[in-house]
């Protein structure tokens, strides 16, 4: 931050870096989380495969899971979309 004299305002320039380092902070920010959400994401699809898997079929994950049907298909989707990408599993835990 720029120590300011308390009885000069800030230069029209000096204003707009204060503003652009703000926006750059939050889009630094943003991009974070969404890589942290984006890795929850497929985690969870690989966890609700695995369900799926273990429970049978998407209605029985669905029961054992008290998860909507929806939701199961939609990460399965993903997960299925992660294979065709070529990501790997385990990519995700940080293993390779």
């Amino acid at each position: 931050m720029t120590v300011q004299n308390p009885d000069k305002t800030p230069s029209r320039k000096q204003r707009l870096q204060e503003r652009q380092r703000r926006q750059l902070a939050v889009v630094d920010t943003v991009d974070k989380a969404e890589a942290k959400v984006r890795k929850a994401e497929v985690e969870l699809a690989v966890a609700v495969t695995e369900a799926v898997q273990v429970f049978g079929d998407e209605q029985s994950a669905s029961e054992g899971l008290d998860m909507p049907v929806e939701s199961i298909r939609r990460f399965l989707g993903m997960g299925r979309d992660e294979v065709v990408r070529g990501d790997s599993v385990t990519e995700v835990d940080g293993t390779s």
